[in-house]
């Protein structure tokens, strides 16, 4: 394949809910772009995005995909992202790399959450929205009121470029605004059409439609709408002038009508992108972390790493987009994070798993290259002697965590390798040594992208593990002030040991941690011995009193005591500090301390009652509610022991459409029956161990 320079390549994006269509949508553009000679079928396996086991054995896209093809001299970059919540990491870094996102929305379901998260993700990141309304050849579709959902939900800025001229079986023709023609779809799956006249029955719908068309560009721009107010129209130039930019500008978001396995509509498309997707060089300047960098061949290179996958037979593939300059083949680059030099192996431009050869990306482009020694997702890499340094992709926070444990003794080395790959290919799945809870735990965004991560560590690194609910880290402090007394005092012939000293523990506010006092007068513990004071507590303090866990939110303070001239050590005073602090505990109204989190769940109005309800049955707290288009926003705190496997109740009750987010608050009292089982518990398991 040729070079293409940065003005004539586009980087498209598709994302929205599961099960709107995207993948199909992703087939029959690159059946028009003649990449693939047969529009594939999820339920056969046979999509170029959906090739992993994973994907063709569940029928839904795990990972994002990319495609390309040549449409008018121009090179057009297809990513396909999942609709599921698992996955939406996948999401946010194709985000990072596209032009235009284009939300699919399922005409028989219309707005739903993975909607939602699109269209908020897409406004965080400034990437401009086209609306494509798929599916319009399902029964019962009503496209008015499809079109007044996305409307609530997403604002006036939303206009009609296309519209229906009859929705179901018979779907093939589309009312198109931009030539005020009717587009009819042949039958036989080609994707071309003809253009004829506007029926008579719809001439009047579509020059109204028009009107609000040009309307809403001429008012995304000053000088254009004074020319509209002076002449009462456009020319056709500075329509689509005005509308390029409009789109470009996030001004406008046209919808635009498919049926995506019927191949309807999507040609058509393909000249939209061409015509009003903006090129990469068109959308401003890219920030770095200490500035901006133009989207220039001409300029310095650098490239962003914005996936990693593992290949059985290939290594490491590193998905780029070459922001600035050019990368070729047998380049040497840096990698501004830790400033290794990487040598440029072979790179590929890529349809699903489907590679070809290429030698050198312009700036605007996206490829892959294999072998990079150190580079992950969200690197930087970028020519000799500059520093260049995109931000860092932001990812969202783990929902669900669970704790796993070898099968087999030691395959500790072996899971603790995998789990590292596997972070490295999917920076939302996250994992950790908790040496507190002696724990390996590891979290992600929802049961079925931990079933899928486990899966993995099984197939790649061929280790089994199993799972086991987490423990929670509780804490100890105390309610009231109290003082004791620690006497070590041993005598076994020869040199004995004696150390005494008096503790006072007062509680301090919450999250004040920990602090010691040095109150000793007249030197009646000499000063050596005051730091084994100190380390006496502090250890005692990490191995906890009431149930083992660590005691926080505690002043202690050593103000007298006694020595020995001989037989005092700093491991006599060391242990008499543990013997004061434990009694001084007890007798302080000691009491537990559990995390609580912050939650945030989005959720449509017909299911807010049995959430609200299920908060309430885990201990929580509702704190607010907001409305956001049809969804209701509820905010709450609900204790960390209660949010076990939430994520999949919380689909359950909504039927997938509901999403939460999580964050930790702060720590709080256990009720007083609940810490009493936990108690009884600890000591249970001390015992037995």
């Amino acid at each position: 394949m040729k070079v293409f320079q940065t003005d004539h390549i586009r980087n498209i994006g598709l994302g929205g809910h599961g099960s709107s269509g995207k993948t199909m949508l992703f087939e029959a553009l690159l059946f028009n772009l003649k990449e693939i000679n047969r529009i594939g079928s999820i339920e056969q396996g046979s999509t170029v995005s959906d090739y992993n086991p994973d994907e063709i054995e569940r029928q839904i896209s795990i990972s994002s995909s990319l495609g390309h093809g040549v449409w008018k001299d121009h090179k057009i970059n297809i990513i396909d992202t999942p609709g599921y919540s698992d996955f939406f990491g996948e999401v946010v870094s194709a985000m990072r790399v596209v032009d235009t996102m284009f939300v699919v929305v399922s005409a028989a379901s219309g707005v739903e959450v993975g909607t939602e998260m699109v269209w908020a993700e897409a406004a965080k990141q400034g990437v401009p929205r086209f609306i494509v309304i798929n599916k319009l050849d399902r029964e019962n579709i009503d496209f008015d009121n499809i079109v007044q959902g996305v409307v609530e939900s997403f604002g006036h800025q939303v206009v009609l470029a296309q519209f229906p001229v009859e929705t179901g079986p018979n779907f093939d023709s589309i009312i198109d605004l931009f030539r005020m023609k009717m587009l009819k779809f042949a039958k036989d799956g080609s994707g071309n059409f003809s253009e004829e006249e506007i029926p008579a029955e719809l001439k009047e719908k579509a020059e109204e439609l028009y009107l609000k068309l040009v309307e809403a560009v001429a008012e995304s721009d000053d000088t254009l709408m004074e020319k509209y107010f002076e002449a009462g129209e456009l020319s056709e130039e500075e329509f689509k002038t005005g509308f390029k930019k409009a789109v470009a500008n996030d001004a406008i978001f046209p919808i635009f009508c498919t049926a995506a396995t019927a191949n309807v509509g999507v040609k058509r498309l393909l000249d939209i992108i061409v015509n009003f997707c903006p090129a990469p060089n068109e959308r401003g300047e890219v920030k770095t972390e200490d500035g901006t960098i133009k989207v220039d061949p001409n300029g310095p290179t650098a490239a962003l790493v914005f996936k990693t996958i593992s290949e059985q037979h290939m290594g490491e593939l590193s998905f780029f987009k070459v922001f600035s300059g050019k990368l070729k083949t047998g380049e040497d680059v840096i990698n501004t994070r830790d400033g290794h030099t990487e040598r440029i192996g072979q790179m590929f431009i890529l349809n699903g798993k489907n590679k070809k050869s290429v030698e050198e990306l312009q700036a605007g482009d996206i490829g892959a290259v294999v072998k990079l020694k150190n580079t992950h997702t969200s690197d930087t890499l970028c020519a000799k002697g500059q520093n260049i340094k995109f931000p860092k992709i932001d990812f969202p926070e783990p929902v669900i965590r669970t704790a796993i444990k070898p099968k087999a003794k030691g395959d500790e080395e072996k899971i603790s390798n995998g789990l590292h790959l596997l972070h490295e290919e999917d920076p939302t799945f996250l994992y950790h040594q908790d040496p507190e809870l002696h724990q390996t735990i590891v979290s992600g965004q929802g049961e079925l992208h931990l079933q899928i991560i486990l899966k993995r560590l099984h197939q790649k690194f061929n280790v089994e593990v199993e799972e086991e609910e987490p423990k929670i880290p509780y804490r100890e402090t105390i309610r009231k002030t109290a003082t004791a007394q620690g006497k070590f005092k041993k005598q076994t012939g020869g040199r004995g040991q004696y150390g005494d000293c008096h503790l006072r523990l007062e509680p301090m506010e919450r999250g004040g941690k920990f602090e010691f006092l040095d109150e000793i007068v007249g030197g009646v513990i000499p000063g050596k011995f005051i730091p084994a004071v100190e380390k006496g507590v502090i250890e005692t303090m990490e191995k906890g009193v009431l149930a083992g866990y660590p005691v926080v939110d505690v002043r202690v303070a050593v103000y007298d005591g006694s020595y020995h001239t001989v037989d005092s050590s700093e491991m006599a005073f060391k242990v008499a500090a543990s013997m004061a602090f434990k009694k001084a505990f007890l007798d302080a109204n000691p009491v537990l301390l559990e995390p609580i989190y912050n939650i945030e769940v989005r959720v449509p109005d017909e299911y807010m009652g049995d959430v609200m309800g299920d908060i309430s049955s885990r201990r929580g707290r509702i704190m607010g509610m907001d409305r956001d288009g049809r969804f209701q926003v509820i905010k709450a705190q609900v204790p960390l022991a209660e949010l076990y496997r939430y994520s999949t109740t919380l689909r359950s009750l909504t039927q997938g459409r509901g999403i939460h987010k999580r964050s930790f608050s702060h720590y709080e009292e256990v009720p007083p029956d609940i810490a009493q089982k936990i108690i009884e518990a600890s000591k249970k398991e001390q015992e037995e161990s």
